[in-house]
């Protein structure tokens, strides 16, 4: 999600899970179902999927203060809801180690969260400021460790590739410029930096947006840990079991399409196909959602987050996983 979007939520207006309805139509939880919420965050996509059936939940979050919470909603649920700590690219690994081999359901929401984006300390916005931290886990390498030790062109490449920001070079030549007279240590540093030399855009984007959106992207490997999430859906999930996930900004949207399409046979996607290329493996998901879905009007004029949201959607089939087709993973 954008940090234009996130800043909306504040302590007179907190966090609300987006497209809440969309994702129980789209996940579909039943009474006896084991389902698994991947990004817990603040428990919203938890507490309503458990009270729509009496089903089993797991929650995993690698935020400690999200870890706590979810560990105190245990006992709200009487033996239905488990908090499980660690990334949620680790699914396939952590999920099965907690007790359930398969699961038929699935909920990941990309991005960091708004009661993350609240902590001043934790350094992810750039509209208070804090030491410049933007860990999810608060443990390896921070945002500030990074922009003060890495060279200036793989500083530009972070900043374009994962914030799709055009002047990343004139960035990354700034921070350069400023961290040779003292180094970065709070986000009021960077959003001064970025804010030099970026020109506020028309609709009122902060400038300093997409460099603070790359940074934690980069420091978190959050696509990497989408790709990986994805890929353990399709071992973890039982026949029949739904995929959800839910996007803020268009990288995220697009390493998902392109995942579904591919796992499940799109036509326009195996028809691309070169001559001499191998053939398409099994589908192994089916469509849900032929098209994104976006938030419904009412939606989005009570919750400004919903405006960038995304949700696509796959069931699984019960062809073998694509690893066991011979695929990569």
């Amino acid at each position: 999600m954008s940090d234009q979007d996130i800043s909306f939520a504040t302590e007179d207006r907190p966090h609300k899970p987006v497209l809440l309805r969309e994702v129980l139509d789209a996940l579909a939880p039943g009474d006896g179902e084991i389902m698994v919420d991947g990004t817990f965050g603040a428990g919203g996509y938890s507490r309503a999927i458990l009270d729509s059936a009496q089903c089993e939940l797991f929650g995993i979050d690698r935020d400690p203060t999200a870890v706590a919470n979810g560990q105190k909603m245990e006992a709200d649920y009487d033996g239905r809801f488990h908090m499980v700590e660690g990334c949620f690219g680790e699914i396939g690994k952590l999920i099965p180690a907690a007790g359930a081999p398969q699961v038929d359901g699935i909920v990941l929401d990309i991005g960091v969260s708004s009661m993350q984006i609240d902590q001043a300390d934790r350094g992810f916005s750039f509209r208070t400021d804090g030491p410049l931290d933007m860990r999810m886990s608060m443990a390896g390498p921070t945002a500030a460790d990074f922009i003060n030790t890495a060279e200036e062109e793989d500083i530009a490449n972070v900043i374009y590739r994962y914030g799709e920001e055009r002047a990343s070079r004139k960035v990354a030549r700034k921070i350069m410029e400023m961290r040779a007279e003292e180094p970065f240590t709070t986000t009021s540093q960077l959003a001064r930096a970025v804010r030099s030399v970026v020109r506020k855009s028309k609709d009122g984007i902060d400038p300093a947006t997409r460099t603070f959106q790359a940074l934690r992207i980069f420091v978190n490997d959050e696509l990497g840990e989408l790709e990986r999430a994805m890929g353990a859906a399709e071992t973890l999930l039982k026949p029949g079991g739904r995929l959800v996930v839910v996007t803020f900004h268009s990288l995220e949207d697009r390493q998902v399409k392109t995942f579904m399409k591919e796992r499940s046979g799109d036509p326009n996607k195996m028809s691309r196909r070169l001559p001499g290329e191998p053939e398409v493996a099994t589908p192994t998901f089916t469509t849900i959602t032929r098209k994104a879905v976006t938030g419904q009007k009412d939606e989005i004029r009570a919750n400004p987050r919903a405006r960038s949201a995304k949700l696509r959607a796959v069931a699984r089939n019960d062809q073998p996983a694509t690893t066991a087709q011979g695929g990569k993973e």
